[in-house]
């Protein structure tokens, strides 16, 4: 019976016939799975493969762009350059301007101060209250004196204020300094001037150096091109064009100026001094640059800011330091090695060019390790 039933499923003869639905099953079963499921495919005629377009027209076809998914391989998206938009620079009241304010010349105030002297002692010689030997010394005759009423009080009065304002507003103007006035709050001007001179005793006074100043600054965190931690000394020259924005528009400009200098010094990368020929130059170049723009809105000068000492951070100083020994040392030991090599050469060329030997390829290696050994061993003689 099993034998039978054998037979009939392998012979063809017994086989049931086949029909559609298990023809497009078998071929279903062969074909390979799709990937993309929603896949379609589209017959193009063979006619518009081979049309004759004499003039094509341009189709205008937006810019390709390739996005970079992470983690695919993919290309990088080509993006669009993004507009750098420029640093806010610091505001200023543009009212608040260097304006040269009115005085009068110290003479002024000496004969005001000396007027306002001389009515005290002829109010009190007019009231007798003046001693005698103070009258006999200006000249005064002698008076009994009317006593003190309203009118020697009022006297008294205007003599007084007169000597003060007098007196009180004489002011001595050294060169290099400035005198900026303020009245109630509000700036009234500023005085360059030299000498005597009269200003309103009323007036605030705010004394500003106005010459070439230099400053030496602290060490400063910096870093170098490869990212390196540097402290960097630098040196400014710098003064005071406009003393009522530097008195006045900010509260302290030498601290702002060293500010300003601190962050300069993390956006510009410094080298030590020595690695890179005209490094520094460069670098206080751009650091002087970066301060003048920073600090010409509150009435600072910048001229020069350059680093005069820098030096590896004590974290890296000591790796930084066996590196740059390294570096040294396989520079000389290659600018040895360039040396022997071009005397070796030398002496053979010379040797078999005057025909004193004649050497096949075995002397002349020989000939070649001999004087390598020998110059080598006379350099280091030499360097020791």
């Amino acid at each position: 019976m099993s034998t039978t039933s054998s037979t009939s499923s392998t012979n063809p003869e017994t086989r049931p016939p086949a029909t559609p639905q298990s023809d497009a099953a078998s071929e279903a079963g062969h074909r390979p799975t799709r990937v993309i499921h929603n896949e379609s495919t589209t017959e193009i005629p063979v006619h518009l493969l081979f049309r004759d377009d004499p003039v094509p027209a341009p189709v205008p076809l937006p810019p390709a762009v390739v996005g970079r998914r992470q983690g695919t391989g993919e290309q990088p998206r080509t993006r669009r350059p993004v507009a750098v938009r420029p640093r806010p620079v610091p505001g200023v009241d543009p009212e608040l301007t260097e304006r040269p304010a009115r005085v009068l010349p110290g003479v002024v105030g000496v004969v005001a101060g000396a007027c306002g002297a001389a009515g005290c002692a002829v109010t009190s010689w007019w009231a007798g209250i003046l001693p005698p030997l103070a009258a006999e010394a200006l000249g005064l005759p002698a008076h009994a004196g009317a006593g003190l009423g309203p009118a020697q009080w009022a006297a008294y009065l205007a003599a007084g204020a007169l000597g003060l304002f007098g007196f009180g507003g004489l002011a001595r103007g050294r060169t290099g300094q400035a005198w900026v006035l303020g009245l109630f709050g509000r700036y009234r001007g500023t005085v360059r001037r030299t000498g005597l001179m009269w200003v309103d005793p009323l007036l605030l006074r705010r004394r500003v150096d106005v010459r070439l100043r230099h400053w030496r600054s602290e060490p400063m965190p910096a870093a170098d091109g490869n990212g390196v931690a540097l402290r960097v000394v630098t040196l400014v020259v710098w003064r005071v064009r406009d003393t009522a924005r530097a008195t006045l528009g900010i509260e302290d400009h030498e601290t702002y100026l060293r500010e300003c200098v601190e962050a300069a010094l993390a956006r510009v990368p410094v080298e030590p001094l020595g690695t890179v020929r005209g490094s520094a130059d460069v670098a206080g170049e751009t650091l002087t640059r970066l301060v003048a723009a920073d600090v010409a809105p509150v009435g600072l000068e910048v001229f020069s800011v350059r680093p005069v000492r820098v030096e590896y951070a004590p974290e890296v100083a000591a790796a930084m330091h066996r590196r740059r020994i390294a570096a040294l040392d396989a520079a000389q030991r290659a600018s040895v090695l360039t040396s022997v090599v071009d005397s070796v050469e030398d002496t053979v060329t010379r040797l078999t060019m005057r025909g004193l030997v004649e050497l096949d390829d075995y002397e002349r290696k020989v000939l070649v390790k001999d004087l390598t050994v020998a110059f080598c061993a006379g350099r280091g003689d030499t360097g020791a």
